[in-house]
């Protein structure tokens, strides 16, 4: 056994003691889960009655529906399909469950097992090209389509004929009778029942031994008490002053009571970063999902400016062997704090995340609903509590769904539209050497570019992650080549276009000659037009040739910001001088430093730039600007 363990990589090590000791705590547990009596109402469970809770002040949010949609063709025996799917009601109560109120309680409603009638639709009728923007709007109406949690059903399912031996099949539940798990469940024991019945076989599933009425009452029973306590104090310990709500920057500003409207934006990390982050996380004794996880709160700490970040994250909840086969809501939601404060290394947050995870699912028992009861943090409409995003890394196998010899499209139909709950949540998929996934945004919040731009971001900051694990989190970058690009060159190319051996003072003259009588300038002594301007800046001209200015002679310019500044310039330049901007404004040790460094012969001011400009000293022949006066010209 210690040469077999001695194999495995540190990851599977890791994750080999953590299942070890989550087994042996079960067994510690006497308590089982046994069946109760069906003489009374059934409470709901804590994930149940939140559900509950939020479907009475949002009916028809279709944030709540799990969909799946598949395309099938070949010989499909419907009346086949519809036993196997009648068997699996039979033997999930859940799937005949209502929620009525009891003194003001709401409680499980079990009905007795009927047929199930599957919902037929055929397009064969409809031209051959309409039959497929039919399916999609068939798809997309059936994601969204509310339930009603009091009468039900709570699950429906449809079969679209399509054409000749193609059909699309759609199921949906509402999620306070299902999860994840769940799905792979109902996929399962439909491809088993759907084969031994067609071939004649009575069902080989065995009965189960519990059902989800009786997880409830055993969930209620288990989470009380010290035990309850005990689990409560180490989430109180652990969320103590953590900020209520992630404010995250918006295209839109967030209204009371945001919308579940949701859009999806995709995101494909590189094969050779997705090697570079195993390898990462095996050296740290973590798992990858640690590791991605640490990634997604530093991009969001970046976003919001904050070294503080709660994300959610789902687990199955299912720890007790009697619950795995069972279609319900066991899904359990864990509150994963990260401090980033310090500029740590991506080693270091690592090893912060991967504590903080452990610790998590040490105490995951709780469920989430009970924490924001027993914690109530402060609530504000529009945010969930205790975190607005969600993250998920899906690495389990997927199971397809056999329906003998009917072949199942690898291309499922999914809703166009998507609800969240959430302001953000990532979603990735881990197989083989491929991670992949998408952003799910609230439209009413965040745009579709900056979504894409968000998931371009992370996979840059994953680069960084894999490639430089010593690196301080603070070096790691998160624009893409074409942005730096466009931050550092496209955005600083301030400079207008200009016709190349034109100089400025040529252009002004042309202008001035097309507009004569056009305003150039409004200052204090009255407008100056486009020909007063040109004459007055040739007559400069004129004086510093008869000085001696031409090509390479610096000519330093001392005026303030009126009509002299603009007329000394381009007199300046219209004698083929080099200009030599001296503020006035500057210290007389500054403009000294300028003048013996620059030496240039004539040095033209104004009123206020004669005094100082002569504080400088040298020997440059100063010519003095007296508007509207005459050029005056002073040593």
């Amino acid at each position: 056994m210690l040469d077999r363990l001695a194999q495995l990589s540190p990851e599977r090590r890791l994750l080999l003691q953590k299942i070890l000791q989550e087994k042996a705590a079960a067994r510690q547990d006497p308590r089982e889960i046994h069946p109760v009596p069906r003489d009374g109402a059934l409470p709901l469970s804590f994930a149940q009655r939140r559900l509950w809770f939020l479907h009475q002040l949002d009916p028809g949010n279709g944030a709540a529906t799990i969909f799946i949609g598949l395309r099938l063709r070949g010989r499909l025996v419907p009346g086949v399909l519809e036993a196997s799917l009648a068997e699996v009601v039979r033997r999930h109560e859940t799937l005949r469950t209502g929620f009525g109120v009891l003194d003001g309680e709401p409680v499980q409603v079990i009905c007795p097992p009927e047929p199930v009638a599957l919902s037929r639709v055929e397009l064969g009728g409809l031209p051959t090209a309409a039959r497929e923007g039919e399916l999609r709007r068939l798809v997309d109406q059936e994601g969204v389509r509310p339930f009603d949690l009091r009468g039900g059903p709570l699950f429906r399912c449809t079969l679209v004929g399509v054409g000749a031996g193609e059909w699309g099949l759609l199921f949906a539940m509402h999620h306070i009778v299902s999860d994840g798990w769940s799905v792979g469940v109902l996929v399962r024991e439909v491809s088993e029942l759907y084969g031994a019945l067609s071939e004649g076989r009575p069902s080989p599933l065995p009965e189960l031994p519990v059902q989800y009425g009786d997880f409830a009452v055993w969930q209620r029973n288990f989470l009380s008490g010290e035990t309850l306590q005990r689990e409560v104090e180490w989430w109180r310990e652990r969320l103590a002053g953590a900020p209520p709500t992630l404010e995250l920057p918006t295209d839109r500003p967030r209204g009371a009571a945001p919308g579940p409207r949701g859009a999806t934006a995709s995101l494909r990390v590189a094969p050779g970063t997705v090697r570079g982050l195993r390898a990462l996380a095996r050296a740290e004794e973590a798992t990858l999902f640690m590791l991605l996880l640490a990634g997604w709160q530093r991009l969001l700490a970046c976003y919001a400016g904050v070294e503080d970040v709660s994300v959610g994250t789902p687990v199955a909840g299912r720890n007790r062997t009697e619950v795995e086969g069972l279609i319900g809501l066991f899904l359990n939601t864990l509150v994963i704090r990260l401090d980033l404060s310090g500029d740590p290394t991506v080693r270091a947050l690592l090893g912060r995340a991967r504590e903080a995870v452990f610790g998590a699912q040490q105490h995951q028992e709780v469920p989430f609903e009970r924490i924001v009861e027993e914690l109530k943090p402060e609530r504000r409409l529009g945010h969930t509590p205790l975190f607005q995003v969600l993250f998920t890394l899906q690495n389990t196998e997927r199971r397809a769904l056999r329906l003998g010899e009917v072949e199942v499209g690898t291309d499922a139909l999914t809703r166009t539209t998507t609800d969240t709950q959430f302001d953000l949540g990532l979603s990735l998929m881990e197989e083989g050497e491929e991670l992949f996934g998408g952003l799910v945004y609230r439209t009413e919040l965040f745009d579709a570019a900056t979504a894409e731009r968000m998931m371009e971001h992370f996979g840059v900051l994953l680069e960084g992650m894999a490639a430089g694990p010593e690196r301080r989190i603070s070096e790691l970058g998160l624009l893409t080549g074409a942005e730096r690009e466009r931050v550092l060159h496209a955005w600083n190319d301030t400079a207008p276009p200009v016709e190349p051996g034109i100089p400025v003072h040529e252009r002004f003259a042309e202008h001035a000659r097309r507009t004569p009588e056009a305003v150039a300038l409004l200052c204090e002594g009255g407008p100056l037009t486009y020909a007063e301007l040109e004459r007055r800046a040739g007559r400069l001209a004129a004086r510093l040739r008869g000085l001696g200015v031409g090509p390479e002679v610096p000519v330093g310019l001392c005026a303030g910001g009126g009509a002299e500044r603009v007329v000394g310039a381009l007199g300046i330049l219209a004698a083929g001088g080099a200009y030599l901007p001296l503020d006035p404004d500057y210290p007389a040790e500054r403009l000294g430093w300028i003048v013996a460094d620059a030496r240039p012969p004539v040095i033209v001011t104004d009123g206020a730039g004669a005094e100082r400009s002569a504080a400088v000293g040298g020997g440059a022949v100063r010519v003095r600007l007296a508007l509207p006066a005459d050029v005056v010209q002073a040593h």
